[in-house]
């Protein structure tokens, strides 16, 4: 019989990949109504207003401004800096399956970083993983590997996008005055809006559309890509750590092939089925490694809940690597 904790475990890494994935679905939905930027501006301010109003109203408290400044940072980079050169890339004509492999590196960084900076034992089992599952992920995404039309430079954005994912991360697990996530997610959604704001408004695409369809993609990607994404990440890496939490991006590119056969009836190729199954076998290698060890402590009295024991920190990442519509369907092979 699972343990409670096992199962705590699998139903966290299932709700991660789920909410992640369907990023891509509500950005395939969203921009074809609206430029990205304005997809993304109405995105966080929504998601913003929510989380203010629910913590002005259940939460209400002063906040260490240490706190609010590392916060503020971590959802800059986790957010602004990982979905917006992502899917400025795919704009630029990068593949889209080439920035899902260029994000697929930040297991590989994450362990390779993790023991120097967060103390976190990588055992080869989950080397041996990483490396497995870096390849299921090449194998599911192939046919974005060629006949790109992008200038060179547009090939470092996904890099940067995936940089500042690793970065955020790594600061989450850092902080050195952490708070629980109901007051952290209001915060990371209320830079974001800022920034992607400024981005629109100064492009001139502020303006939302009046077509229904687009809130509809709006609901989904506030609800599902950016409260459940972000929210399941935050508390997969404060659970498991950097290294479990980063293999299981590698299962991204599959899911959204399953998600783009559900919504749209594209069916995966064979090689990519094929694929799924190696991504697979390497997360399940990845995850099932040695438990890492505890973040390093921290001294700050606000990190603490109303109880006086340690509260969870949260923030408001990964949204998924958003993308237009062509994405699910190379992601899925066909």
């Amino acid at each position: 019989m699972p343990t409670s904790s096992a199962i705590r475990s699998a139903a966290l890494a299932s709700g991660l990949v789920v909410m992640w994935s369907s990023g891509f679905v509500g950005a395939d939905l969203g921009t074809r109504h609206a430029p990205v930027d304005t997809l993304l501006m109405w995105r966080f301010t929504v998601a913003a207003a929510l989380l203010g109003t629910a913590w002005l109203a259940l939460r209400r408290r002063r906040l260490p401004a240490r706190a609010v400044a590392e916060q503020s940072l971590i959802g800059v980079l986790s957010q602004g800096c990982y979905v917006g050169p992502i899917v400025w890339a795919v704009g630029l004509g990068v593949p889209a399956g080439t920035c899902a492999l260029i994000a697929a590196l930040q297991p590989l960084a994450a362990g390779a970083l993790a023991g120097r900076l967060l103390g976190e034992r990588v055992t080869a089992r989950q080397w041996w993983g990483l490396g497995v599952g870096l390849v299921g992920v090449a194998l599911v995404v192939r046919g974005d590997l060629s006949g790109a039309t992008a200038p060179a430079w547009a090939y470092a954005l996904p890099f940067a996008g995936m940089a500042g994912l690793l970065a955020a991360s790594f600061l989450e697990r850092r902080a050195r005055a952490p708070l629980a996530p109901a007051d952290a997610l209001p915060l990371h959604c209320a830079t974001s809006a800022l920034l992607f704001s400024a981005v629109a408004s100064g492009a001139g695409h502020a303006d939302a559309p009046a077509a229904g369809a687009f809130w509809v993609a709006v609901g989904w990607v506030v609800l599902l890509s950016t409260l459940g994404g972000y929210g399941f990440y935050w508390l997969s890496l404060r659970r498991d750590g950097i290294t479990r939490t980063s293999a299981l991006i590698y299962l991204t590119p599959p899911t959204t092939a399953l998600w783009a056969y559900a919504m749209w009836g594209t069916r995966p190729a064979a090689l990519g089925l094929v694929g799924m199954a190696v991504c697979v076998a390497g997360v399940a290698a990845a995850t099932l490694g040695a438990r890492p060890r505890p973040a390093p402590a921290t001294t700050t009295t606000d990190a603490t809940t109303e109880t006086g024991q340690p509260a969870d920190t949260g923030a408001a990442p990964v949204t998924s690597p958003d993308r237009p519509t062509a994405t699910a369907r190379r992601a899925a092979g066909s």
